[in-house]
């Protein structure tokens, strides 16, 4: 099943080398690999030549088992390591920019952040991997968030761990409800919630230009922006529904290990999405939008 996930879903996603099972390989009459049982491997034979040599047959029940790290293949572990990598150099990057930018001062954040969405839509489009380029928006969409949370913190003492939590619950929430079998990553599913996402940024960007013009539609205060922002909060843990269901089916596919830097960066965007609206979220439940 192709991934609905908008990060892994295009073209050259989860890209899969030859010589993987069922990757590039030809299959031939008679099954798989045709008669031959050992086809595409190092002990393959011609069709129709006698058995294995001795040495062939030693060599294959005493070498190496090809597991993960034998074939290079993506695993569950490379994801999380790549994801905690991206996220450590995101809080690093958050860390720099609240002890040594002024709380009032947003330049800096608004060039980080914009610097941020262009190297994630370079990420997004580009069909090779590049962990520099990943680890890269990770600093410059910390270094934003850094400045952003130390304001909210110094107008509300505290919420900047507050909305830690309250991402690491949703986080943990949506691991239990996909790994339980509660939500199901159907085609529907994905159309339904991709439609939903997008309309909401097209509201979000339309109230922002309002804004510009001194006009305030009142999606980021009061009823109306709580109601806004546990949506937000529900295309997050939308988006990380998506985010497992195209890391499982990577692994299950075999794909290269590199992936696992696309799979971190999917889950770091999707993270990132939730602990903003969170942010919004409890500033207007206490009282400041």
């Amino acid at each position: 099943m192709r991934s609905s996930n908008p990060v892994f879903s295009r073209e050259g996603s989860f890209t899969r080398e030859p010589g993987y099972a069922g990757f590039g390989t030809t299959a031939q009459a008679g099954g798989p690999y045709g008669q031959n049982p050992y086809a595409g491997t190092p002990y393959a034979q011609p069709q129709g030549q006698g058995p294995l040599t001795d040495e062939q047959l030693y060599q294959m029940y005493n070498g190496p088992s090809a597991g993960p790290a034998a074939t290079g293949r993506m695993t569950l572990d490379d994801v999380v390591a790549r994801t905690a990598m991206t996220l450590l150099t995101l809080v690093v990057a958050g860390a720099v920019a609240w002890f040594t930018l002024p709380f009032e001062n947003f330049g800096f954040a608004i060039a980080a952040s914009l610097a941020a969405m262009v190297v994630g839509l370079v990420v997004s489009f580009k069909r090779s991997v590049s962990p520099p380029l990943i680890l890269t928006y990770a600093a410059l969409q910390g270094f934003a968030m850094g400045a952003v949370s130390h304001a909210f913190n110094t107008m509300l003492n505290g919420i900047v761990i507050q909305a830690v939590l309250g991402t690491a619950a949703v986080f943990a929430a949506m691991l239990f409800a996909y790994k339980s079998g509660r939500i199901r990553v159907t085609a529907r599913y994905a159309r339904i919630g991709i439609a939903v996402a997008m309309g909401f940024v097209l509201l979000m960007l339309v109230n922002m230009i309002a804004m510009a013009f001194g006009a305030d539609m009142g999606l980021r205060s009061g009823p109306l922006g709580i109601v806004v922002g546990l949506i937000g909060i529900g295309l997050g843990a939308f988006f990380l529904s998506l985010d497992f269901a195209a890391i499982e089916e990577a692994i299950a596919q075999g794909a290269p290990q590199r992936e696992s830097w696309r799979a971190a960066f999917g889950l770091t965007l999707s993270l990132v999405w939730i602990y903003m609206e969170m942010l919004r979220l409890i500033a207007i439940l206490r009282g400041d939008d």
